[in-house]
């Protein structure tokens, strides 16, 4: 299902420190978001401000199913967590569902444990990754620790490339 690709993405970036990146060969999953992404879409920190309404993003990412480009952002708010499902094209929050239970739940505090842990926001860190790679645009994001620090890994896309980076929190 859809949560279940947020550990995928999350299991399968390539990880480096700092603002370096490794270019990726697309998977079959990436060609089909690379192909709708190419439709008009709001950049992935529109969806992390418009999330921020209701709650403190942690993760954030586009993604492509049932013939359907998605922009989702899970959120903490006093310890509930929530999925922020943003309209990726007017950047509006579409919906809103809270997250209780299973692989999200678990997914969601491990993330929300890395950004209180980290001093700068999600956006920030993405923002950080795109002026570092000029031309690419950001596809996904995940508060996570790595060596005991919080950072933020990204997913960027230029075209049909992809790469990972990994951002500082601190």
């Amino acid at each position: 299902m859809r949560r279940i690709a947020w550990l995928r993405c999350g299991m399968g970036a390539l990880l480096v420190s700092g603002t370096v990146a490794v270019a990726q060969e697309p998977s079959k999953e990436q060609a089909a978001l690379a192909t709708a992404l190419r439709s008009k879409h709001v950049a992935l920190t529109t969806g992390l401000k418009a999330a921020a309404t209701k709650g403190k993003p942690i993760s954030a990412k586009y993604e492509y199913e049932d013939s359907k480009l998605q922009l989702s952002v899970y959120t903490e708010t006093n310890g509930q967590f929530s999925e922020v499902v943003v309209n990726h094209h007017t950047g509006k929050v579409a919906k809103t569902e809270k997250i209780t239970n299973g692989d999200d739940l678990t997914a969601a505090q491990t993330q929300s444990a890395a950004i209180a842990k980290g001093k700068a926001s999600l956006a920030t860190a993405v923002a950080k990754a795109l002026a570092a790679n000029k031309g690419y645009g950001a596809v996904s994001a995940t508060a996570a620790m790595r060596d005991g620090q919080p950072v933020a890994e990204i997913t960027l896309i230029k075209g049909k490339e992809f790469k990972s980076v990994t951002e500082p929190l601190s």
